[in-house]
This record gives structure tokens, sequence and C-alpha cells, in this order.
């Protein structure tokens, strides 16, 4: 504890405009250390600057933390992660550092304490700059503005490829200065964002590569830290860009490209074939998927007017039960090779009443009594795909919805290449329009939000890495505390636990620091996060998912740094505990509860023939309903085997389907 009272008194804690000004007034050299809220200020740094004013003594020299979401005079600051310390003589900024340089620090500090006692003491004149690193920003906001992926529109004849500046020459502070050779070789930056990818989403950009022996060090790699994605194009007249741009970063050997392009960005930037600074498409083909998976809503023109399928666009594409089992790894892979980008993916089970919500333009017809029994015979997929003219594409490929006809007049299509024998409904669904694509994708990929909580001992050492890592994959921190649980708190929030021989044993925990309590949103969130988290048990998840945060993080299964809620009603239930009454909408705030639809991995157990009695079986529902993740909070093995238990996703009610006039009233 006395370790931590020290750092306290050596840092003053800023939080708000009017602290900002009281410290501005203060005599002396101020060094701030300004950050966001969500990673927190550094704490590398700590203990440098403890052995500063130490060693110096001086009642001039004043450490400092600045929170830039609560200041009104950092906001230039915010939506940065770097280190980056201001430097105050009097209520002028005179120095910046960025990053976590010691050396630098310690020398920029001596110097400028002079600087100051020499102002103070002679009354020499203050030297007062500006951050250069913002200027430089600003400038290239002015670009982005001009440029931006959501206002061009790009000619059809136009070629334009995707760029990524990997994360080992952002990492060495070139992305600046690469972004400026490209400009002056004469290639047009039509987009620009930074973006750090999950494991998960460079598996999916790098799927071709999968069979390459580099493929898990190259997944690793491009998931280390954040890129700089481009979209590139050429001025209209001049050659193709994509053989252009793929000549200008040179051989993907680095060694290659130092001996024959020695003028390449690779040569100039690259260290190694893995590491080698920048990434440029194939071809055409390849580039059109990038741009897809990168920049969904970049729209492109003709002659200068906008095409009416210009825009990328997402559509749900359903595969029955008849056909899934036998033909979903056939079906999604001619999905991938008709050019759309599997954005998401999920099997259900439905029931009877979430088909007639579904469909319910379809109920009074004929053939919905037939549609009704396939939807609920067995599980669902539903896929979210993504492509320029998504939705008219997937329809057109799918072919008419009457399997008869689509086997007479297409039968080339998806619809008569994948029908099931004996079964009169077709197989596989495609949203009608643009807008019953979103109300669909909405049903089968709603936006959730979860209860996530960073623990005590867990938040001090790991807040930072763990927050970074909640960003990049995706989640939207909605809401977020940081607060000491008082003992009735913490014993309210485990009540379900009350009696049992841990209880006490977890409340001690609970309260014995702060913890950070946040609300994320995302969709699919309560699964996403429970898999970040990884088991419950850190030897599990060491075992079986050794990048979650228990695998790097937990120190046994009481002590296992995070909690998750297990469902979305349980999330609701402890929000509403944390936060109090909080409306939500539709940027990531909590909604009303709606129905659920039950995960197919958690009931195909308890489907097969023989499996226990009915009675069990009803039994396992309930315990997975019932069943929270503080259950497994504790030191109680049989918790643990618990953790899988049925998870739910909520859907949205209002959804439109196919139109049912469409081919005289066929089945959907």
């Amino acid at each position: 504890m006395a370790a931590k009272k020290k750092e306290i008194s050596l840092q003053i804690a800023i939080n708000n405009q009017e602290q900002w000004d009281d410290m501005l007034a203060m005599k002396g050299l101020k060094v701030v250390d300004v950050y966001q809220q969500w990673c927190g200020p550094c704490r590398a740094v700590v203990s440098l600057f403890r052995k500063i004013k130490n060693e110096l003594g001086d009642d001039l020299l004043h450490f400092a933390t600045a929170e830039t979401d609560g200041i009104d005079s950092l906001e230039r600051y915010r939506g940065k992660c770097e280190p980056t310390f201001l430097f105050y003589g009097g209520g002028d900024l005179v120095a910046v550092v960025r990053g976590a340089n010691a050396p630098l620090l310690q020398k920029t500090v001596l110097e400028q304490l002079t600087a100051e006692k020499k102002v103070l003491e002679q009354g020499t004149e203050r030297k007062v700059i500006q951050d250069e690193g913002l200027v430089k920003e600003e400038e290239e906001e002015v670009i982005e503005k001009e440029e931006s992926d959501e206002d061009v529109l790009v000619p059809d004849s136009k070629a334009y490829t995707v760029a990524i500046i990997k994360p080992d020459a952002v990492a060495h502070g070139k992305a600046n200065e690469i972004i400026m050779k490209i400009q002056e070789a004469g290639f047009e930056i039509l987009a620009h964002e930074e973006r750090t990818l999950s494991e998960s989403e460079a598996r999916d950009f790098y799927q071709h590569k999968t069979d390459e022996l580099c493929f898990e060090e190259l997944v690793q790699f491009m998931a280390s830290g954040p890129s700089h994605v481009l979209v590139v194009s050429k001025p209209e007249g001049t050659d193709d860009v994509i053989p252009a741009w793929r000549e200008f970063i040179g051989p993907t050997d680095v060694e290659v490209a130092k001996r024959e392009k020695p003028d390449s960005l690779r040569a100039q930037y690259g260290t190694e074939t893995l590491f080698n600074a920048v990434h440029g498409s194939d071809n055409s083909e390849q580039a059109s998927k990038e741009l897809a998976f990168f920049f969904p809503n970049f729209k492109t023109s003709s002659e200068g007017e906008q095409l009416e399928e210009a825009a990328v666009e997402r559509t749900l594409a359903l595969i029955r039960p008849d056909i899934l089992k036998d033909r979903k790894e056939e079906i999604l892979l001619r999905i991938q090779e008709a050019g759309f980008t599997i954005a998401m993916q999920k099997e259900v089970m439905l029931s009877e009443q979430q088909v007639r919500e579904l469909y319910r333009q379809h109920v009074e017809e004929d053939y919905f009594p037939a549609l009704l029994n396939s939807m609920t015979s067995g599980p669902v997929l539903a896929v979210a795909l993504a492509k320029k003219g998504a939705v008219e594409y997937w329809r057109n490929i799918l072919g008419p919805k009457d399997v008869t006809r689509a086997k007479e007049e297409a039968p080339e299509s998806f619809r008569a290449q994948f029908a099931a024998e004996s079964v009169p409904i077709n197989q596989l669904h495609g949203s009608a329009t643009c807008e019953e694509a979103a109300r669909e994708l909405s049903f089968f990929f709603p936006k959730e939000q979860t209860l996530a909580v960073i623990k005590p001992d867990t938040l001090e050492e790991h807040k930072g890495e763990i927050l970074e890592q909640v960003q990049a994959e995706g989640f939207t921190i909605s809401q977020m505390k940081e607060t000491v649980l008082s003992r009735e708190m913490a014993e309210e929030f485990y009540k379900e636990h009350r009696g049992k021989p841990f209880f006490n044993q977890l409340v001690d925990y609970m309260c014995r620091g702060p913890c950070l309590m946040m609300i994320l949103s995302k969709e699919n969130a309560v699964e996403e996060w429970r898999a970040m988290m990884g088991p419950t048990d850190p030897a599990e998840a060491q075992e079986k998912a050794p990048d979650s945060l228990r695998a790097r993080f937990a120190k046994d299964i009481l002590e296992n740094s995070v909690h998750g809620s297990s469902s979305q009603e349980q999330a609701m239930e402890k929000i509403k505990f944390v936060f109090g009454d909080i409306a939500v909408g539709p940027d990531g705030d909590l909604q009303g509860l709606e129905p659920e639809l039950d995960r197919v991995d958690d009931l195909e157990a308890l489907v097969k023939d023989g499996d226990g009695t009915e009675q069990q079986k009803q039994e396992q529902l309930q315990d997975g309903e019932n069943h929270s993740e503080e259950d497994a909070d504790t030191t109680d093995q049989q918790s643990v085997h618990k953790e899988e238990g049925l998870e739910s996703a909520a859907v949205q009610q209002s959804a439109d389907t196919e139109n049912p006039t469409e081919g005289g009233g066929e089945a959907p």
C-alpha cells in the first residue's frame, strides 16, 4: 500500500477542465501524461519520474496525469493510444515527448526545468512551441476529408487497390513517411484509416494463405498492432494501378527487393519476408474483396454519376435445415467463389413463433405449413454476406424460388443445384431489398450489450492491455465506471451464491481493490466477450484458449482476472444493478429484451435420440438458462463444468421478408 501512496502523491490526477486550469497556474515546470480513460496513464514511466523527483528534490518540478475525456483543452488528444507527455512552463506548451522513451524523457525534463528556472529567476524569454504532431494530423485530416471513403465517387473505369502499411512499419513511426512517398509517386489515396486487426480478422483476410507454412506467424504479426489501410488509385488516363503499385512496393522477399528494387518501399522499410512493411492486392478481384472487407461503405460512380449498385452492401443468406448438415461447407465455398465476403455466420434453432415472425407476410400462403416444418426441423445457418450490390447479386445467383422452375429455367442457380430430395421448399433464402436485409440481419445478428468487469489486481496491472484488446475486437465501450465495491454491494452482486462455501472468499476478493465495470456493445456481445475471456479455470484456458484474457492474466480459478454475463437477460440485470436505470439507443445504448434464438451448439446434445430422459433434458435446459457467469467465479470445480451452459442471443421482432407476390406467390 505504501508504494501506491507514493505513486498518487507523485502525479497529480487531473480529470476536468477546472483542475487543468488550476494545474497550469502552478509555478514551475509541469510534466503531464495525457491519456484516454479506456487506456489509462503510462505506468512504465512512474518509476523514472519518482527517481528524477527524488534526485532533484525540486519544488518547481511537478508531474501530473490528465484524462483527455473530461478536459476540453485536450480534445485534440482524444482517440490516440500512444503515450504522450506535454511539458508546460507557466500556461504555455514548451516541449512534447511521444512514447515511453526513458532517456529522452529524462533529458527533456532536465533541459526544460533548467530553462524554466532561467525564465523565473533571470527573466529570459520562454520558448513556446506548437505540437507538430497535431499540426501534421490536421493537414492529413484535410486530405482525408477531401478524399473520404464515404464521399468520393470513383469512376467505374478507374482501377484501385487496397494497400496496408503493416504493424512493423507503424511501430517504427514510418507510416506518415510512407504515405508521403506514396503521394509523391503519383498515387491517389482515396480512403485511409488506422486499424488494429483481431486475430480472427487477420485469419479471414489472409484465408487464401492458410496452406502456407508461415500462416500462423503471419496472423499473429498482423494482429500485433495498428496498421494503416489505404485505398490507392492512379490519376485517370494512367496505367492500371495494381501492377504499378506492386512495382512500387517491390518483391515480397525483402532481400530480393533490396537487391533488385532498392528504391521500393519494401527495400527501404522491410526487414524480412514476413515483416516487409507493406501489402498490396494481387489482382482486381482480390482488391474488390479486400475493399469490401475494410471499407464496406465505399462508393463508385460511372462517368461522374453514381451507379445504382455502387455501394458495398450486406445481405442475409439462410441455409435451411434439410441440406445444412451435408452441404454447408460446399455452399459456403461457392459463396466465397462468387466474390462475397462472409462477414458473420451463426447456427440457430428457430421456434415456431420465431418462424412466424420472420415470415409473417407468408403465413396465409398454401406453402407456409411446409416452410414452417422445414425451418423448425433442425438448425438454420444465418450468414451475413458483403459485396458491391450484394442484395441483387445474391438474389440473381439463387435463381427462382420455386425449385421446379429453378431446375428448368436456371439449372446453374444455387436453388437448383442445392435442392433437397422430396422437399418442395427451396433450401436457400436471400433478402429482397436493402431495407429487408437490414431488418433480417438485425433479427439474426442483433447488437447486444454485456456487463464486463476487470477484477482487482488485474485492473492495476493489465488495464491498458485488456482495454486495447477490447477495442481491437470491435466492442464499443458504451459505459465505464471504476469503483471499489463495498461488502454490501459485492454480496448483492453475487447474491446467487449466498450460503455457498466459497461466498465469503469471493466477496473478500472482489472488495480488495477497485474494479472496472463496463457495458460492452457489439453484435453477439455476450458470446464474443465470453470467448475473449476464455475458460474460467486459467489452466484450462491456457490449454484451450492460450490467447484469451484468463490464459494470459488469471492467477487461479477464483482470481481469474475478468467477469462477464452469461446471457443477455443476466447482463441486463447486472447492468441495471451497477449503472442504474440507463436508457440505451441504437449506437450501443441498452434496449428492452427481445425473443431469444437458441444456440445450436447448446441444443444438439439435447435433441439426440436416447440422450437421457425427457426430464433430464428439461433439467439441462433449465440449468443452462439459469446458469450465470458468477457460478464460475468460485473454487467449486462443479460450477466450472457448467460454464458452457445455454446462451442466447436477443433478436429484433420486426423482420419483414421476401415479397410474397414475387414469382406468383411461391414459397420464400
